[in-house]
């Protein structure tokens, strides 16, 4: 087998992040629940941006967030999304090559334009995000280069995209060529509200073989197997996938194996600024420890390094590089 090209390449949503600070009453005058999530129409992501304030514009997404820290530990990543030709489409191949990523991906010349998510951070720290995801449902298989994914470590897929016919035969696609090339394949389940409309298929993929690795937490482990207790979650999780990793937010994160699980403790954080990317940034630095062969232990004090580097400060992205933050804290990259 020849060596990889690529330690962990991402496909998911192509989003572009804008975020602004808000105050409470923001939220109450547009009718959003702070703190949800809420898919929006073309429509309504124009009247969001005519009336939030300022805002920073930046790649986004949540496999892209991770490949970001990929490469921000120094790994090679890459990312399959799509996006369209317009303004934001360009916003974002720039932002996330920038980033030392690889961006292959054609964009779209016509359909919905690109994908985008408003994300208003109150004084609290608490995100209410408002996603209009256009472009992004239509990557397909024909989006996936085959060479790169032979060529990667591991593949790693996002839930959040498993809605769409195309982007499941494009994951289904990617994990074939992964696994005939003797790669391994991660998903993350993203949303506990993804696991409750397809928690049939998220277990089939486990059960089948299709992902060697599977990043959830609480909530999602939960409604993953319907029930309200961790224990019996991790012992069904156990069963199902060779390898899973657990977070719980302050409680640290727990690897589930077919050995047994091991609990790892979350790095302090002075104070949490923006919880959004947490789980994005957990998964890149246990994937990058993962692909370069590190102990499981310590690919997850990696990600709780990054993890707690992220929220605490405003977006999605490591502000500082997490090569250096790791080699300040003892870590080997």
């Amino acid at each position: 087998m020849t060596a990889p090209r690529y330690d962990v390449i991402g496909i998911g949503n192509a989003i572009v992040d804008v975020l602004a600070r808000t105050e409470d009453d923001f939220l109450v005058r547009q009718r959003m629940p702070k703190g949800s999530m809420a898919l929006i129409d073309e429509a309504r992501a124009e009247a969001i941006y005519a009336a939030m304030g300022p805002a920073i514009e930046i790649s986004g997404g949540s496999a892209a967030n991770t490949v970001v820290g990929v490469a921000s530990f120094g790994g090679h990543a890459g990312f399959f999304g799509k996006v369209k030709d317009d303004a934001l489409g360009r916003v974002f191949a720039h932002d996330i090559r920038a980033a030392g990523v690889a961006f292959t991906s054609l964009p779209a010349s016509s359909g919905p334009s690109t994908a985008r998510s408003y994300i208003l951070v109150t004084p609290d720290g608490e995100r209410t995000m408002n996603t209009y995801l256009g472009a992004a449902q239509h990557l397909s298989s024909g989006d996936i280069s085959e060479d790169a994914i032979a060529a990667a470590s591991i593949t790693y897929l996002e839930g959040y995209l498993w809605d769409p016919k195309n982007a499941k035969d494009a994951f289904l696609k990617a994990a074939r060529i992964a696994h005939a090339s003797k790669r391994s394949v991660a998903l993350t389940l993203s949303d506990a509200f993804c696991v409750d409309r397809w928690r049939g298929e998220f277990l089939g993929l486990l059960r089948d073989g299709t992902v060697d690795l599977v990043f959830a937490n609480e909530r999602e482990l939960h409604s993953l197997y319907q029930t309200a207790d961790f224990a019996t979650g991790v012992a069904s999780l156990r069963k199902d996938v060779p390898l899973a990793v657990v977070t719980r937010s302050e409680k640290g994160a727990v690897i589930v194996s077919r050995d047994g699980t091991e609990v790892v403790p979350a790095f302090p954080v002075e104070r949490v600024v923006d919880a959004t990317g947490a789980g994005d940034l957990f998964a890149a630095g246990f994937l990058y420890g993962f692909a370069r062969k590190l102990p499981h232990a310590i690919s997850a004090r990696l990600g709780a390094l990054a993890a707690a580097e992220v929220i605490s400060h405003i977006g999605a992205r490591p502000e500082r590089k997490l090569s250096d933050l790791a080699r300040e804290n003892g870590l080997p990259v």
